[in-house]
């Protein structure tokens, strides 16, 4: 997750570290707003050594719990011993980076809850992982995140915990967002995604020598997309108006070098045909 790559986090289990055990106020307030419904699934991200995934088993979930360190993984298999195959009380341990695999590659197409306990401070595209996990909970679903607090750490230890923006950051997008107090840590409990809005962003009608451009969209192969965050605040491809004579896909080659400082080889750029576009009803020019 993040910049810490599996191998540091092998050594970190391996050394025999681990994370603060689950508490007993944590478990309570699990119990009172995330009780397991009938056939509830849930997915523990960031599981590390399983200990909240052994817990929401046992409260009546089928668990689906992932980590991207094989050493916590076979540490956590271990301790887990027989269970279930599948159903509730079941809990499968399973290799995953959260950032970097498909959604589409876990054992469940949606989750009654997700957990993330001590691990979100370590995601590094926090604002991507949640727009894409929240898409899978089913309805009346709950993402829960359970993180120390910037207060509350050394300041050599501020990677681990989240400050108060952060916080408030993680509860943008949701109808309902419950935080609670579980012995210093924060259990936040975020419900009812809203719809995403659209907002439409111009700098008015163009003036007629800039009535063609050519946008770059540029993608790795875990799906995630080159954007630029403008002047204007808005995020945005990277591209820019035609010059006189020039062509669509040299003008793409050109603006994504000039903006990123990406070379593209314009014989393999390939090109979608110009179109002309509408503002949609409330967009400006």
């Amino acid at each position: 997750m993040g910049d810490i790559g599996a191998g540091e986090w092998d050594a970190y289990y391996a050394a025999g570290r681990g994370f603060r055990p689950l508490g007993d106020t944590e478990r309570r307030l699990l119990a009172e707003h995330a009780p397991a419904p009938e056939g509830g699934v849930a997915l523990d991200v960031g599981c590390g050594l399983g200990e909240l995934a052994r817990h929401l088993a046992a409260a009546g979930y089928e668990v689906d719990a992932v980590d991207h360190s094989p050493v916590a993984l076979a540490e956590a298999q271990a301790a887990s011993g027989t269970a279930p195959a599948s159903g509730a009380g079941a809990v499968r341990f399973r290799r995953f980076d959260i950032e970097r695999d498909r959604l589409d590659d876990l054992p469940h197409p949606a989750y009654d809850l997700i957990t993330f306990r001590l691990s979100w401070a370590f995601v590094g595209d926090r604002t991507r992982v949640l727009n894409r996990l929240r898409e899978r909970l089913r309805p009346g679903g709950t993402l829960c995140v359970i993180t120390p607090l910037a207060g509350n750490v050394p300041a050599g230890r501020r990677r681990i915990a989240l400050d108060r923006d952060e916080l408030d950051l993680l509860g943008a997008g949701w109808g309902t967002v419950a935080r609670h107090d579980a012995d210093g840590l924060a259990v936040v409990l975020l419900r009812d995604p809203l719809p995403a809005r659209l907002t439409c962003a111009d700098r008015g009608r163009p003036a007629p020598h800039a009535l063609t451009g050519a946008g770059v969209v540029v993608t790795r192969p875990d799906g995630r997309l080159l954007l630029g965050w403008s002047v204007r605040g808005v995020w945005e491809l990277p591209g820019g108006k035609t010059d006189p004579g020039e062509d669509f896909v040299a003008a793409a080659v050109r603006e994504l070098a000039e903006e990123t400082g990406l070379v593209a080889d314009p014989a393999a750029a390939p090109a979608s045909p110009p179109c002309c576009w509408t503002p949609p009803p409330g967009c400006p020019g």
